[in-house]
């Protein structure tokens, strides 16, 4: 059998399977909806029952003369009047003539004797049999329940009760048998499996059809393979094996470009290990940039002349990496955006240390555009303490892309979602719209809409997404978020205090995304405090970050649960999603800053968010003066 023939009954046999698995998922949902639906029209029965029983004891005691002291006397009376009311007998009647799934109807006393049983009046004054609740049935698994619809005929009852002077009085039992459940069921399952067993055919014949349409591209990528194959690299004398069978041809082709692959792989790590050693014997501090500016090389020695860790620099942008106040990120500011290369320029830092710097911009000569660099290298040189810079240097691993798994995960959910809805939609369309069943579709549809929004959720949580990133006053920011919560705030009987500086605090921020960050804390502050009270909101800047605590006089949070509130999904709120806070944690991480939370049980909870400033010259000048101001007025004094 070839290759191509195998594939083929391998993707129909596998469609059959998921077929036959969905099949099953959906006759067993089927089935449980039929118990439900039976399970509430009988439920309906039963309070109508119950209703014409105290309509028939207030009828039938008005004018009756018994000692309702004695409790014969009282059962007695009770029963005389269930019996003689022609209203609950001809109810009784009706339901065990028309109901598709009662069996038998029954009025009971406290100690279970029958008062009225229907269609059997020969129980009546008998102990009746025991059974078990049909809510049990719903309880069951797909298994059970077929096996019980299916299987040896069994009753359940379906029990209302009354009380009187706070104590069990009668009792209204409804007995559903399962063969009527089971007759009820079939010509839905008759109709069901036709359908079912017709889109499974349809999809087999399908699964052929496109699986051998699929296939006649590889006679083209077995002539793509070749074209790559036309370097010449390929062991002199080298032949393809004879097939006929166009998949084992590129199968062989691909194979060869395996080897010649792994040929450069090993190339590439002999490289790596001469790169490294290179590295090792180099005293200066490298760094390198790619096309965009951001640092995928920064060497150990780095850290010295910036004072940052590099674990911080690797990834980021030359203009984050670089103070534009400072003497080095100027020049290598200035340089960069230019597009001018360094040769060997010597800087003076603020703290006096003679540093010589290097930028060399890469580019592709065999580009058409000469002036587009494919990247810059730095390399910082310390005059005054060569031999005190490190001498290893460590190959940086570029950052892996966050969220595609999540979002895969979500699209795949998305799809049996929009499945579930349509036959939702055709299930309804085939039934009576005065059913009333149809309440729990409503329900079904309502969840699934739900289980719709948790997954878009996701979907957007992994999204990437795009800063619109611009110097804002973080003072506007605090009172927007102020505006935006005062209607809830003032429901729940809580007043907000923000203690904001004189000053404008100048951040790099997307307003929108840290006005939901903030909000996300406000309300879940908000919604700490039961009792109302005190939320406080404090803004503080000491000239490089900014700090927000947002305080609430909730009930804090305990120290267990303290390391997940910023996980996803993770929620002790009763209506809560669990997204917010998650939410919160992600927008601060993308404006390179962190939020930290101190919460003690019964005294409240502090959220702390932290965020550089942009710290323009008029901010710099103060932050320099302010200081030393009492210091110049104290002589004077």
């Amino acid at each position: 059998m070839r290759l191509k023939t195998k594939l083929a009954a391998a993707i129909t046999v596998l469609v059959f399977l998921i077929a036959t698995v969905l099949s099953w998922l959906y006759m067993t949902q089927l089935l449980q909806q039929h118990i439900e639906q039976a399970y509430s029209s009988t439920d309906i029965i039963a309070h109508q029952l119950q209703f014409a029983v105290r309509e028939a004891l207030e009828n039938g005691l008005r004018d009756k003369q018994f000692n309702a002291n004695d409790p014969a006397a009282l059962r007695q009376a009770v029963a005389d009047s269930l019996r003689d009311d022609p209203g609950l007998n001809s109810f009784i009647n009706s339901v065990i003539n028309y109901s598709p799934t009662v069996l038998d109807i029954a009025i009971a006393d406290r100690n279970g004797y029958g008062l009225v049983t229907a269609p059997d009046p020969a129980l009546q004054d008998h102990r009746l049999p025991q059974r078990q609740d049909y809510a049990s049935l719903l309880q069951k698994s797909p298994l059970r329940a077929i096996h019980t619809v299916f299987g040896p005929p069994q009753v359940y009852n379906l029990s209302l009760g009354l009380e009187r002077d706070n104590q069990p009085f009668l009792t209204v039992r409804v007995g559903i048998r399962t063969t009527f459940l089971q007759n009820a069921f079939r010509p839905w399952l008759v109709e069901s499996l036709t359908y079912i067993g017709l889109a499974i055919l349809a999809a087999l014949i399908a699964a052929a059809f496109l699986t051998n349409l699929a296939l006649q591209p590889i006679e083209q990528i077995s002539a793509r393979l070749d074209a790559l194959s036309q370097a010449g690299l390929e062991p002199a004398g080298e032949l393809e094996p004879p097939s006929r069978d166009t998949v084992i041809q590129v199968s062989h082709k691909i194979e060869r470009l395996g080897r010649r692959m792994r040929n450069v792989e090993e190339v590439f790590s002999a490289l790596k290990e001469n790169l490294d050693q290179i590295l090792s014997n180099l005293q200066d501090g490298m760094m390198l940039f790619t096309r965009d500016a951001r640092a995928v090389l920064v060497s150990r020695s780095v850290e010295r002349f910036l004072s940052v860790h590099r674990d911080d620099i690797l990834g980021a942008e030359v203009h984050d990496i670089f103070d534009r106040y400072s003497v080095l990120g100027r020049t290598v500011r200035q340089a960069f955006d230019a597009g001018i290369a360094i040769v060997q320029e010597e800087v003076v830092t603020e703290t006096g240390r003679r540093v010589e710097i290097s930028l060399d911009f890469i580019h592709d000569d065999r580009a058409g555009d000469a002036a587009t660099s494919l990247g810059a290298l730095l390399t910082l040189h310390d005059l005054e303490s060569v031999r005190e810079i490190e001498n290893e240097l460590e190959l940086s691993r570029r950052m892996a892309a966050i969220g595609r798994l999540t979002a895969g995960v979500g699209h795949e959910v998305k799809n049996p979602i929009n499945a579930i809805v349509v036959h939702l939609e055709l299930l309804r369309s085939k039934l009576d719209p005065a059913a009333s069943g149809l309440r729990h579709l409503d329900v079904i549809q309502s969840e699934i809409r739900r289980l719709d929004r948790v997954v878009q959720t996701l979907v957007d949580f992994s999204r990437p997404v795009e800063l619109q990133l611009k110097d804002q006053d973080l003072r506007q920011i605090v009172a927007s978020v102020q505006m935006l919560a005062t209607a809830e705030l003032e429901t729940r009987n809580i007043v907000l205090d923000s203690y904001l500086p004189a000053h404008p605090v100048i951040v790099k921020i997307d307003s929108d995304l840290f006005k939901q960050a903030l909000l996300n804390v406000v309300i879940n502050g908000a919604q700490a405090m039961n009792q109302g009270g005190t939320l406080t909101v404090r803004l503080q800047e000491d000239g490089r970050t900014a700090r927000l605590r947002v305080q609430d006089q909730g009930d804090g949070i305990p120290e267990d649960i303290r390391p997940h509130i910023f996980d996803l999904y993770f929620t002790t709120k009763r209506e809560g999603s669990g997204i917010g806070l998650s939410m919160t944690y992600r927008i601060l991480q993308l404006h390179n800053g962190h939020i930290d939370v101190e919460s003690l049980p019964g005294t409240g909870t502090t959220f702390i968010f932290s965020i550089p400033v942009t710290n323009p010259p008029e901010n710099k000048l103060r932050t320099f003066i302010e200081p030393n101001l009492s210091a110049l007025k104290g002589p004077r004094e």
